[in-house]
């Protein structure tokens, strides 16, 4: 598929998946027209790659977690480390957004009370 199809499958943009391409998180197969072509897999790779930067992660740490992802031997203890801070990120991003949160509902709390 071209690349106009794989964003209206995805909802994706055109320029996301240009940008995709120059991280190296998505390689497409070029016409002879020089024209990108995307297998049908693409669509699950663009579903993957948006949970990943939904999830906070950078093109360059998505970058080098793709490949663990079909092959096994690239699991190393370095990845995994990796991952880990990564979560560990996450989580303290997440205790943040809960301490903001805890302050916008008293202060709600306190106008409702007036």
């Amino acid at each position: 598929m071209r690349i106009g199809d794989l964003a209206a499958v995805t909802g994706v943009s055109v320029r996301s998946l240009r940008y995709y391409e120059e991280q190296g998180l998505l390689t497409p197969e070029r016409s002879s027209s020089g024209q990108r072509t995307y297998s049908p897999d693409a669509i699950q790779l663009i579903g993957l790659i948006q949970q990943l930067f939904n999830a906070g992660l950078c093109s360059k740490a998505i970058a080098e977690l793709l490949p663990c992802i079909n092959d096994p031997a690239s699991r190393t203890p370095e990845l995994r480390s990796r991952l880990l801070r990564e979560r560990e990120r996450l989580s303290s991003d997440i205790a943040k957004i809960s301490l903001n949160r805890n302050s916008l509902d008293n202060l709600i709390s306190s106008l409702e009370a007036k």
